[in-house]
């Protein structure tokens, strides 16, 4: 058996059309949780929504030691946010019970527009101390907060899983929590961007 399995070609040759959809330098800093192709709005998936008003949504994100993770950017998709009174973005650590590292600013009631997509800066820039699986997160508190642009996945089913989405908190305003405490999977997985 070889190392590449039963596939007889370039690897290389395999993954070219990677390179379409990647920031032209070599020598931009990115993340992001899901492929940029094959994504679809929530607002089209009832049984699957992507935001609850004051609910905190995590995704996980893989972060390299050395990265320095300056801002955020998640998309919308076909609804806007309706009437916002406080929305912001957080990055939370790889430990078993995620600590809140950095988060944006408080956007209060900014508008969030269909089809946009929002960046925003952490108030500091975290410098990521150790390769892992941390968590991007994202809480808008309106009365009917943006679909988002992502993709549906199936929850954990072999042990030791971890959920590709999740919720958690309830009643969130300004102030990102502490921690990711008791977080219930989610099947809609929303499109993240680190830089």
């Amino acid at each position: 058996m070889t190392q590449l399995g039963g596939y007889t070609r370039n690897v290389r040759d395999a993954l070219t059309h990677l390179n379409t959809s990647d920031p032209a330098s070599p020598d931009t800093f990115f993340r992001r949780n899901l492929p940029r192709t094959g994504l679809y709005d929530s607002a089209s998936d009832t049984g699957q929504v992507a935001l609850a008003t004051g609910v905190m949504t995590s995704v996980p994100i893989y972060l390299i030691a050395g990265d320095v993770v300056t801002n955020l950017s998640f998309r919308s998709g076909a609804t806007a946010a309706g009437t916002p009174t406080a929305w912001w973005f957080a990055l939370y650590s790889d430990a078993a019970t995620p600590a809140l590292l950095a988060q944006t600013a408080d956007q209060t009631s900014t508008a969030w527009a269909a089809n946009t997509t929002m960046t925003k800066a952490l108030t500091t820039a975290y410098t990521v101390t150790r390769t892992g699986v941390y968590w991007a997160a994202i809480n808008v508190t309106a009365t009917t907060p943006p679909t988002l642009l992502g993709a549906c996945a199936a929850p954990a089913i072999v042990t030791g899983e971890r959920n590709l989405s999740q919720s958690s908190g309830s009643s969130l305003t300004t102030t990102a929590p502490a921690t990711i405490a008791t977080p219930t999977a989610k099947q809609f997985v929303p499109y993240v961007v680190i830089t």
